[in-house]
């Protein structure tokens, strides 16, 4: 490796390929004329136009959800169900049930629309590398649905991320210790003096920031719980509660004083792990994500990474240029390396084909179903990704889904929607006649180009050998159906997994 691993790959190197693949990565894939769009950038510039993709202010397309639908009962309402179970008035205390299982299931119904909305933002975003940074550290802070019960905290969660989604990594993580889905999924509302509640401060160090084992001990987690004591939320905002805090000094990382939460966070990024741990879990999101120790290589390349963000006080920017510019992020062993999640097989097979998007909830459901539900992450780690993602459950869905895509049918061969819109994938052959200067391309160029297009890496010759005699076969059919069956089997191939 050269003794520079954030080495730039030369601008004269930055080809059609490696623009796939940086957009692939970076984001949810294109069209061909987006890759061509972004190859003619130069690697400079194209990942300037991902990176600054500006404030979230910029943008008009905010959601409104309701935030009374777990909102706390008025003193009038506590009245009345105080004086009902004393009287034991059981046609109160029935009608207040009802009224709070109507609540459940309203909140319920929000939280759905909100996998649908976010679903549908991740699909047709025009600033994917926010998403997809969005959706990195849904997986990185995790909390569940399921565990808050309050699909309003939830979405202030998401746009806490959407709005420091390429910002100041540390400055998230305070944000995380006042956050009221995050203080009620790790229990720090229930964490007083006197009863500590260990659970926030065990994975701010363990999963979070630093990573686990490093850097910490068991004494550490338990005097930072004592500095967490007292923060919890009110309603749909933070309160420290002063009473509730443990005032009396604390000894964390070698150092004493009367630390609060926020001093607990600050002496947690003193330690060189907070930034190596989070370039590692970047690396494997964006670069690499083969199980077991990576590489001397890749480690020395993570490190690099981050002796950047320590540099820029962990500001991430920085971080992402020169990961996306840099010529190991191109190098042969991280193409078609990354297991597609599932948001990303379905956002990627609709910007890439444009096919029509036919019905989002669908879609989340979907992803739900490959082991990928928005909002409701499987436990505090996250999702575990790679190898995970691919069961024979999974695998059958994501084929189903993909045909779905394309034709509109279900398996059974009926169609799933009524009004399905049909799929043109006739533009797919504009590249190939750019490129190759031939109006009446041949089977074989277009086996060639969609083979690589799908398989974001160069593919055996047997698979285009097999394309292109589909296509020889069909000769006589319509363009538009040759195409979309030549897509069916390649998107059932076990490379398409990748990308």
């Amino acid at each position: 490796m050269a003794p520079n691993p954030l080495r730039p790959l030369p601008n004269e190197a930055f080809d059609y390929w490696k623009a796939l693949h940086l957009l692939n990565r970076a984001g949810f894939g294109g069209t061909p004329a987006t890759v061509r769009t972004l190859a003619n950038l130069g690697v400079e510039k194209a990942v300037e136009s991902l990176v600054e993709f500006g404030s979230p202010n910029a943008t008009s397309d905010r959601q409104t959800w309701d935030a009374s639908i777990r909102r706390p009962p008025t003193a009038e309402e506590r009245s009345i169900a105080e004086r009902a179970r004393r009287e034991n008035d059981e046609a109160t205390l029935a009608r207040l049930q009802r009224e709070r299982n109507e609540r459940d299931a309203t909140d319920r119904t929000q939280i759905q629309s909100m996998r649908t909305w976010w679903m549908g933002r991740l699909i047709e975003t025009s600033r994917p590398l926010e998403e997809k940074l969005t959706l990195f550290w849904h997986g990185h802070f995790a909390a569940g649905y399921r565990t808050v019960q309050d699909s309003y905290h939830m979405a202030r969660q998401n746009e806490l991320f959407r709005s420091n989604a390429a910002g100041n990594f540390r400055s998230l993580a305070h944000a995380m210790v006042r956050d009221p889905a995050m203080l009620k999924y790790l229990d720090n509302d229930e964490n007083r003096r006197g009863r500590p509640n260990e659970n926030l401060a065990r994975e701010l160090m363990e999963l979070f920031v630093l990573g686990e084992g490093n850097g910490y001990t068991e004494s550490d987690i338990k005097e930072g719980a004592r500095a967490l004591t007292g923060y919890t939320f009110s309603d749909d905002e933070f309160v420290f509660e002063a009473g509730n805090h443990d005032s009396t000094p604390k000894l964390l990382f070698g150092k004493r004083g009367d630390f609060d939460g926020d001093d607990f966070v600050r002496l947690i990024f003193e330690r060189q792990a907070a930034s190596d741990f989070v370039c590692l879990k970047l690396f494997r999101f964006f670069v690499n994500d083969l199980p077991g120790t990576p590489s001397e290589e890749s480690q020395a390349f993570v490190r690099a990474l981050g002796k950047l963000l320590r540099e820029n006080k962990f500001e991430l920017r920085p971080v992402l240029k020169a990961l996306f510019r840099s010529e190991y992020f191109y190098a042969a062993q991280h193409i078609a390396s990354v297991i597609k999640s599932p948001v990303q097989l379905i956002a990627q097979a609709v910007r890439s084909y444009r096919t029509p998007v036919r019905s989002i909830e669908s879609m989340a459901s979907a992803a739900g179903l490959m082991g990928q539900d928005l909002f409701q992450p499987p436990n505090v780690k996250g999702w575990e990704g790679g190898r995970s993602w691919i069961n024979t459950s999974t695998l059958f869905v994501r084929h189903n889904v993909l045909v779905y895509l394309l034709t509109g049918r279900v398996p059974t061969g009926t169609r799933f929607d009524a009004n399905s819109d049909r799929c043109d994938v006739t533009h797919l052959l504009s590249e190939i006649r750019e490129s190759g200067g031939d109006e009446d391309v041949s089977p074989q160029s277009i086996a060639r180009f969609l083979c690589r297009f799908s398989l974001a890496t160069r593919p055996h010759p047997d698979r285009i050998a097999a394309i292109a005699n589909f296509l020889t076969t069909t000769a006589s059919a319509p363009e538009n159906d040759r195409l979309l069956g030549a897509l069916a089997l390649i998107t059932a191939m076990p490379e398409y997994q990748l990308c």
